[in-house]
Order: C-alpha cells, then structure tokens, then sequence
C-alpha cells in the first residue's frame, strides 16, 4: 500500500517523497513530463549541463538548506552576475556604482547618491506612488528606470508599468560599491553536473517508486484514494477544476540552440532592457560551469514571457490582492473539500519560491507531517 502520492517531481515533491520515505513510508511519485525534476532539470548538451527551463543559480542565507542540499551533488562557486543589454548599451547588475559610472561618469558613492537624488527630483511626483512607474522613479529616478526598468519588466508582466501596482517593486537593489555580485545571499553556486542528479538521488529509494509522463487529471478520481495521503505541487485551483475562477500566472517560453562558437556572449545571463527586442534575456549555458563542454561550441537560450493559458506551463504566480484573495479561498475550499491532500510548492502554494525556500517548505510539511 502506497502512504503518500506526490504529485509532481520538482524539489518540493522529491525532498518530500524522499524524507517520508527515510521514515519508512512507500511514496509513489508521478510526473506529467518525461522527465523528473520539474523546472529545475538540466539536460547535457554538447558537454554543457542547460538548464531546460530558465537560469536556475542555487543561493541562500539559510545554512541548514546549503547543508541539506551539499548531501547530492558538489556545487561550484559560480556567482550570479548578469548584465543588462539596452539597445546595445551594456551596464552591470544589480544597480551598482559601475552601473552609474557607466550612465553619469561617477566615480564615488556620494557622487552616485547626489545624482540619484537630483534625478528624483527631476520629477515632480505628488504623494505616494500610485504604480509601479511611479515607484521605480521614486527610487531609483527617470534614468534607471528608463533603460533598465521599464522596457524589461513591461515585457515580463504584459501590462504598461503604469497599470501595474507599486507593491511589486517596494525597493529596487541599489548598490554603492564596485560588487556586480546580484545576490547578497552568502551561499551560492551551481552544481557541477546539473540539478537533475539532485532530484534522482532525492528519489533512489527502494520505497519510492516514480513514473513520469503521468497527468495525474487522467485518473483523478482513482487516485483520490482515502487512504493514501496526496502532496499536490501543481496548481491549486486546477486541482479543483477553477471552480472559483482562474488564478493568473505568467508563463514563458523557451528557444534553445547550438552555436558554432567557444563564447556567445561573455556572460551567463544578458538581460534585454528594451522594449522592441521581445525576449527578456538570453542564457549562455557554458558560463555557469566557467566554460565547460565542447570546444568550440555553445548552448543559448532565449527567454519569452508569454501570458499563461490553461495548456501552458505556468512559472510564476501574479501576486496582487486581487489572485491573493482567490488563493485564500481556495485554501479553504481545500480544507473542506480536500482534508486529505497537502499542496506545496510555487503552484499548489501560488507563492514565488526560490529553490531554498521550496525545500524550506517541503521539510516544514515533514516536520508537520511526521513530528520530527
């Protein structure tokens, strides 16, 4: 007898199955890709691990996490360092004094903060932001935000940055040091040899069992068996047939490709700040492991964010009042209707997890689970 289904193989459901399998439950898990590992698989081509679905670079402040995660794979020291590409002006990330040197031609912290201030004050702004617009200019002033907020955002949100609300932006990373170090987080890296080997060693257990290419929709019914306990990473109001209305997420697509080149693009993440280049960004595989793979050859992916439809995969959820609300409801539809079953994960939960905070999650369910 299975003690627990779960419903998706990304890390939410694979540290899951993996720990109640440590305390001597049968977890079977099913996966509606062909592959395990959900958003973080990673796939070697032509020598280079690509990560399939979007950048994926591992960071935390958490120590437990960093420890927890060491246990299946050897990280490398790779540190997050994107660039911004504005209609072919190139500048650092996050908003550092490079960034400013670069737009202003200053060279010291209190020369960077006077500009910025002078700037916000370029514009006459009455009370409290009303948009997102708005609120990036209050921060950061009209030169930022035109060439490296506005175009990108716009473009990863489908809305006008004047439709959208301040709350998404309540501080932007500024930076007054030379550091193009994007997270402050003191632990960070990528796996040498993928993400995918994490999620396989989560799952080699001779008390889990996995099959992929299993939509769990096809037997719905056969599934919700009463004595088996279901842990549901995918969307929470799908589970429910949107009995209450669609929760809104953006999607993306994905265009991957081998170039007859050692080095594409000099970076592991160029993001498009414009507003008439229609990806948000390109990822140069190779980067993440300091070039390793095929020699003279290369990986790139090209990032679209496109507006979810039901058929899509979703990425990430939009957090307004509005989807927060309906994400409240359904909490409680599932406590009436669906005592049984555990949703986790950015989907089951409709929040925007990093990878430490998911795993973060699924041992909070663990621990809740099973006491320990």
């Amino acid at each position: 007898m299975t003690d627990y289904l779960v419903v998706g193989s990304g890390l939410f459901g694979s540290v899951f199955a993996h720990e109640a399998a440590l305390r001597g439950k049968h977890v079977s898990v099913i996966e509606k890709r062909n592959h395990v590992g959900g958003n973080i698989f990673t796939k070697e081509i032509e020598g280079i691990q690509v990560h399939m679905y979007g950048a994926h670079i591992f960071h935390t402040k958490m120590k437990n996490i960093w420890e927890y995660v060491q246990q299946f794979a050897t990280f490398n020291n790779y540190v997050n360092s994107p660039i911004a590409n504005y209609n072919g002006e190139i500048y650092n990330l996050p908003f550092n004094m490079n960034t400013f040197n670069k737009l202003w031609g200053v060279k010291t912290p209190a020369e960077a903060q006077a500009k910025i201030e002078e700037q916000k004050k370029s514009v006459h702004l009455s009370g409290t932001p009303q948009n997102l617009e708005e609120q990036a200019i209050s921060l950061v002033g009209p030169d930022v935000y035109e060439k490296l907020v506005k175009g990108y955002t716009e473009k990863q949100w489908g809305q006008s940055a004047t439709e959208l609300p301040s709350f998404i932006i309540r501080r932007l990373p500024v930076r007054f040091t030379y550091d193009n170090n994007y997270f402050s987080d003191p632990y960070q890296g990528i796996p040498v040899g993928g993400y995918t080997q994490i999620i396989e060693k989560l799952l080699e257990n001779d008390l889990i069992t996995v099959e992929t290419g299993i939509d769990f929709f096809d037997k719905k019914d056969e599934y919700q068996d009463a004595r088996t306990k279901i842990i549901f990473t995918g969307m929470i109001d799908q589970y429910f047939d949107y009995a209450l209305g669609e929760l809104e997420y953006r999607s993306l697509r994905f265009e991957s490709e081998v170039i007859d080149s050692e080095n594409y693009q000099g970076n592991a993440v160029v993001n498009y700040t414009d507003a008439q280049t229609p990806f948000t960004r390109v990822i140069e595989h190779k980067h993440f492991e300091f070039g390793k793979g095929n020699k003279g050859k290369t990986v790139i992916t090209h990032e679209y964010p496109k507006t979810w439809q039901r058929g899509d995969d979703p990425y990430y959820p939009i957090n307004n009042k509005k989807n927060k609300a309906l994400y409240a409801d359904y909490v409680k539809m599932a406590a009436e209707k669906a005592p049984n079953v555990i949703f986790g994960g950015r989907l089951g939960q409709y929040r925007y997890y990093n990878m430490d905070q998911t795993i973060m999650a699924a041992l909070q369910v663990v621990k809740q689970e099973f006491g320990d």
